[in-house]
């Protein structure tokens, strides 16, 4: 569970990295100076580095597979970028999203089945 949490912080401040100049629409965020957003946006990568290693190194120790940590960091991924898309970018979500999940899902089942 300790892994799960951490990964899920560490995906807000990732998604919050890469996505955070995005906001107010490409108008907006090309007024935004390049040099600045790279330099804010790995202030807050820091933050995210902070959470994920230990979140994968607690969760190999506790005997997951490189693998499953991979696949289940990209499912909490996913669902962490779908609420920042609708929250704060105000994009709305389609059935793609909902698909591109189910298959995202099948994904770590198929990574966890006998485990």
């Amino acid at each position: 569970m300790t892994t799960v949490l951490l990964l899920a912080l560490s995906n807000l401040f990732m998604t919050t990295a890469w996505y955070w100049h995005l906001r107010g629409g490409p108008t907006v965020a090309m007024t935004r100076p390049i040099v600045m957003v790279i330099l804010v946006s790995w202030g807050i990568a820091l933050i995210e580095y902070c959470l994920a290693v230990p979140a994968n190194r607690i969760g190999y120790a506790s005997g997951w597979s490189a693998g499953q940590l991979k696949i289940v960091q990209e499912a909490i991924s996913l669902i962490v970028f779908a609420g920042f898309m609708v929250a704060v970018l105000g994009e709305p979500l389609h059935w793609r999203h909902a698909a591109a999940f189910l298959c995202l899902m099948g994904a770590v089942g198929f990574l966890f089945v006998g485990k």
